[in-house]
């Protein structure tokens, strides 16, 4: 995340190097190379303010929860090819083979991205009508979708194969990052104590 919304880490680009930044004040879409090259393209024809302000405060969440962990685990990023805010733990033990089968990634792509095994969680804009918070583990262990939650509107969804709260419950909630942290928190637990993740050291 930047001040202003999104961008990506500096990318190959023939003999160079490009970006791409998200502004979510100034509703721009713009690619920068290293030779000085800059195209921008105007975000129309919705506003996306809200959305920015709407990762800026997950963003803070997610960091919170990801600081509460001392084992290894990856930055809060947003992953492009889900278009998802997203924040992962390891337990530091390698994971069987992803069977792959996941629509428009080669199965490689996943074997490699879940060659260790985690719990995630994020936000995903484009899951029912204002986007859904989740949390899953790989590999699934037993009992993890069973899991009893107490966080309110929160339960698995078979079809995603993953812990759902929906955005619209966190934004109406009375205290909406406590509730979020606690979602992060009992689906965390729920994969670490079903599938006996080491203590991190």
């Amino acid at each position: 995340m930047t001040a202003s919304g999104l961008s990506t880490s500096l990318m190959p680009y023939g003999p160079g190097a490009l970006d791409v930044a998200f502004d979510f004040i100034d509703h721009h879409l713009t690619l920068r190379t290293t030779a000085g090259e800059q195209r921008r393209m105007r975000l129309e024809p919705r506003s996306v303010h809200d959305f920015g302000v709407s990762l800026v405060d997950a963003n803070q969440v997610f960091a919170r929860f990801r600081g509460e962990f001392r084992g290894k685990a990856s930055p809060v990023h947003f992953f492009w090819g889900a278009f998802d805010l997203a924040v992962t733990r390891f337990s530091g033990r390698p994971a069987p083979d992803h069977p792959g089968g996941v629509p428009n990634c080669p199965d490689w792509v996943m074997q490699e991205a879940y060659c260790s095994e985690v719990s995630s969680c994020g936000y995903w804009p484009g899951g029912r009508d204002e986007g859904l918070f989740y949390s899953y583990a790989y590999p699934e262990p037993d009992g993890f979708r069973d899991a009893p939650l107490s966080s309110p509107h929160a339960a698995f969804d078979p079809d995603l194969g993953e812990f759902v709260l929906p955005c619209s419950a966190v934004r109406q909630a009375a205290d909406p990052d406590t509730l979020l942290l606690s979602f992060l928190r009992e689906t965390f637990d729920a994969a670490a104590t079903g599938a006996q993740w080491p203590d991190p050291t």
